[in-house]
């Protein structure tokens, strides 16, 4: 199974924006410089963020996003989730990880049962564990 750019995307800007915040806003421009990630991309992503208030806006000189709420509140799995992405590990499983085929499929089991444990792994995770790492990787 791949993550879609879309979902790396944006748990890697998340991780970007809590690092280099330091309690104030981070602009587009800097996490798209840091990342190597598409200015445009980003403000698609970001909007999406805002709605599913991960994040918030501040406007004005100096403006740019902040965390909407603690980074230890903010699980992996609905950063995902907020950006519309399928955390599916087959393409034959819907998006609510239900199985479209019929109910002849052998393997439907497996599927399901590896849907449920990448799931639980990743709403296991919360932006505030990936900063850390990310700091531990920086300073190496």
């Amino acid at each position: 199974m791949r993550m879609s750019t879309k979902a790396q995307y944006a748990v890697r800007a998340l991780v970007s924006l809590n690092l280099n915040g330091d309690g104030g806003p981070v602009s587009i421009k800097k996490i798209s410089d840091c990342e190597s990630i598409s200015l445009n991309y980003l403000e698609q992503l970001f909007v999406k963020l805002r709605r599913g208030q991960i994040v918030r806006s501040v406007r004005g000189p100096g403006g740019g996003y902040v965390l909407a709420r603690p980074a230890d509140e903010i699980r992996v799995d609905e950063i995902i989730d907020t950006v519309e992405e399928t955390l599916v590990p087959v393409s034959c499983m819907e998006n609510d990880g239900s199985c479209n085929c019929d109910s002849r499929c052998a393997t439907q089991s497996v599927w399901v049962g590896l849907g449920d444990r990448i799931r639980s792994f990743l709403a296991s995770m919360t932006l505030d564990d990936l900063t850390r790492e990310g700091r531990k990787r920086l300073e190496l």
